[in-house]
């Protein structure tokens, strides 16, 4: 299930952002961003509708995915994170 992002509180969608940004194996390249900017690429991706904030049911668990890969529905299947 698609959790619209603009109905979670600032703080809120702060943390889960961080918490996805920090996960270990997560890789941005050549060169390291800071958590800031980090942060700011997610942010702009789901404000332009690249991304989306996925609600697992089954594992109950939340997690960001390329809204190109997510199939209502199917989200267990489709459920790979996103590296940026």
């Amino acid at each position: 299930m698609i959790i619209p992002w603009r109905d979670i509180p600032a703080e809120t969608l702060d943390s889960v952002i961080e918490s996805f940004v920090l996960r270990e194996g997560t890789d941005y390249g050549e060169h390291e961003k800071s958590l800031d900017q980090k942060v700011d690429d997610i942010k702009r991706q789901l404000k332009n509708g690249d991304i989306v904030l996925v609600w697992s049911e089954l594992h109950e668990t939340i997690n960001i995915m390329p809204k190109s890969q997510f199939n209502e529905g199917d989200e267990e299947a489709s459920e790979q994170p996103y590296d940026f």
